[in-house]
């Protein structure tokens, strides 16, 4: 008899199983000792929530708007790269999923399915997000791609202008394509599920960096790509060169210093990401809950707060919005139920964050998510 899916934890071991070793981990680990890592889950699990009873909840509502853009619940799905390789054409998979369930998806430069590919097949707009590179002129490029393809929403991602290590990929060996070793080739073997949807992918490399990387059969080259090519002069003057090629919605991703969330909201973008890259870039930085509440008081109602990293579940989700943020992001659950199930298992992540979520406001007492406060929280993490 199957084992009831009931979280996203479930959804994990079955990607666990399904997808090779080397993508299930770059999905699912972090940088260096991945203290980070472990941070972001054990901030969530400290803070408690607040029992209220005997009050009306019947009528709740989950829905809100994210950049302008009317939701069904306050969720959005992060960029996240080499999605394509969790599931053959994971990119197309997830925007689909996002778009049936009333949420905003973000394509990731470093995405498997090009921007042209993705809105080929989903025919509808989703947000993009771009690296500013070395060459400019790349960076243009994409914007500009962006804006033919109707994106919604420009996502900045500011905290990987140097990438941090990745302890597993080294020793994966991880490479796109995947490279063809024998412990590559029995780990693919073994993946039957995996393998047949690489088969029908429209793509399986860096679709929108066709013709910018060559040789990309190996970490190592996409590493010195990306030492070479990821600017470390990113300042906040950028931002206005940036406004001028994409005037729609600009959100910018990476924000974990109350400094830097005022300065952007000084600049007028229209949303923060509070985000630690998912535990995977400054090992050692704090979980992004714990400095949530610090950030939305630097900004006030000047700019939207939207919280990345660590969000696995509708009471997560609960937490993050008691505690200031307007939206919440996912990029590991995600991943989880794509590479457990492809298109179905995007939705299912879904579902599960959208009813626990649902069920935890009416067990404190909340009806709308809109308006969701402290209150819900019994005691606040130190």
């Amino acid at each position: 008899m199957t084992t009831p899916i009931t979280n996203v934890a479930d959804l994990r071991e079955l990607a666990k199983r399904r997808v090779p070793r080397a993508f299930f981990e770059y999905a699912d680990r972090g940088s260096y000792d991945e203290v980070t890592l472990r941070a972001n889950r054990a901030a969530f699990e400290r803070i408690a929530l607040r029992q209220r009873v005997m009050s009306n909840v019947d009528n709740r509502s989950l829905a809100t708007d994210i950049v302008g853009q009317p939701v069904s619940m306050p969720l959005a799905i992060a960029p996240t790269g080499l999605t394509g390789l969790q599931h053959g054409a994971g990119e197309i998979l997830g925007a689909r999923a996002a778009q049936q369930a009333g949420i905003p998806f973000c394509l990731s430069t470093m995405s498997i399915c090009s921007i042209e590919q993705v809105r080929a097949a989903t025919g509808k707009p989703f947000w993009f997000q771009v690296y500013v590179m070395r060459d400019r002129g790349f960076t243009r490029d994409l914007i500009q791609r962006a804006k033919a393809a109707e994106c919604s929403a420009l996502m900045l991602t500011a905290d990987l202008t140097v990438q941090g290590q990745r302890h597993r990929e080294i020793k994966n060996g991880l490479s796109v394509p995947p490279k063809i070793t024998l412990r590559n080739i029995l780990d693919m073997a073994s993946k039957p599920r995996w393998a047949w949807s690489m088969l029908r992918a429209p793509s399986r490399s860096f679709g929108n960096l066709q013709g910018r990387i060559q040789d990309t059969d190996s970490l190592t080259t996409l590493a010195q790509w990306i030492a070479n090519q990821f600017d470390p002069t990113l300042d906040w003057k950028d931002l206005e060169w940036i406004r001028e090629l994409w005037p729609g919605k600009l959100i910018i991703k990476g924000i974990l210093d109350s400094e830097d969330a005022r300065i952007a909201a000084s600049l007028g973008v229209d949303a923060i990401v509070v985000s630690n890259h998912g535990g995977r870039q400054l090992d050692g930085a704090p979980a992004t809950i714990d400095v949530l509440p610090s950030i939305v008081e630097a900004v006030g109602d000047r700019t939207q707060v939207l919280l990345d990293s660590g969000i696995q579940s509708g009471q997560d989700l609960l937490k993050a919005l008691a505690y200031g943020a307007h939206a919440g992001l996912i990029g590991k659950a995600f991943l989880y139920g794509l590479g457990a199930m492809g298109e179905a298992g995007v939705t299912k992540t879904i579902e599960l964050i959208r009813r626990e979520l649902s069920v935890s406001m009416a067990l404190t007492g909340q009806t709308d998510a809109r308006h969701i406060t402290s209150d819900a929280i019994w005691c606040k993490s130190a």
